[in-house]
């Protein structure tokens, strides 16, 4: 049976690709901060669960030893955790910067590191790093967010070279505002002509799926926020206004998981 590791696996797009991943015959491992969750969803989908914060280095190597007492090899690692607190930098304080940062970069580095090994042992194994939109946009009510985006789409891109000789091919999802419990997209819903742009995580678990089965590299959804990524870097201080002016929800996420 093939192993999935899933961070932030206790609810939104994390709990809907375990349950995608599950009803194909995957044997799920989910990580999480919230235990409660965790359990619960875990149980439902009869997965493994490991409590940890992955922007602790130290936690995501303590989970990766546990796992590897049960597992000599996996096949899929999905880096999904990820949060952010819709201020700008003026907004922010320092330690919300830095939760930021960690949370959504250095998380996915982190879990990498140490999974690599077990990557190894599965391969030809994959990994699914969900990054945003925001990843490729920015704009003032994002900043720091973007800036951990944009860090872990850059890390996903270069892995996707440095790991191919491994025999691991890296993914990077982008999906735009996701609607979930704990990060509704009231604002964009509500609106006539942005409403559309809101997915569900059953549709972001789709195409983690279908980016792995289908070998595709990067994937942004909806697939016409491509058209947004590079008309920012045509003329990237336009945008940034003009998407500001639009509410500055592009790239909306849940919150930790």
């Amino acid at each position: 049976m093939s192993i999935a590791v899933i961070t932030g696996g206790s609810s939104g797009i994390g709990a809907a690709t375990a349950r995608v991943l599950t009803e194909a015959g995957w044997r799920c491992v989910l990580l999480a901060r919230d235990p409660e969750r965790l359990a619960r969803v875990a149980k439902e989908l009869g997965a493994e669960a490991e409590q940890c914060d992955v922007a602790d280095r130290r936690q995501v190597n303590d989970a990766v030893a546990r796992i590897a007492e049960r597992h000599e090899a996996i096949q899929l690692l999905v880096n999904n955790a990820g949060f952010t607190t819709r201020k700008g930098f003026l907004e922010s304080t320092p330690e919300e910067i830095e939760d930021i940062t960690r949370t959504n970069y250095l998380g996915s580095v982190w879990a990498l590191f140490a999974f690599l090994p077990l990557l190894e042992a599965g391969r030809p194994s994959d990994v699914v790093n969900v990054a945003s939109v925001a990843g490729t946009v920015a704009h003032g009510s994002s900043g720091p967010y973007a800036a951990a985006k944009h860090a872990q789409l850059a890390f996903s891109r270069a892995t996707t070279a440095e790991l191919a000789g491994r025999g691991i091919r890296v993914h990077t999802v982008n999906p735009g505002p996701v609607e979930t419990p704990g990060f509704p997209q009231r604002m964009l819903l509500q609106h006539r002509l942005l409403r559309h742009v809101v997915l569900t995580p059953e549709q972001v678990a789709n195409a983690i799926v279908r980016a792995v089965e289908r070998n595709r590299a990067e994937v942004v959804l909806p697939r016409y926020l491509r058209v947004a990524g590079a008309a920012q870097a045509l003329a990237p201080a336009s945008v940034a206004r003009l998407v500001s002016r639009a509410g500055g929800r592009f790239g909306g996420r849940p919150g930790p998981a």
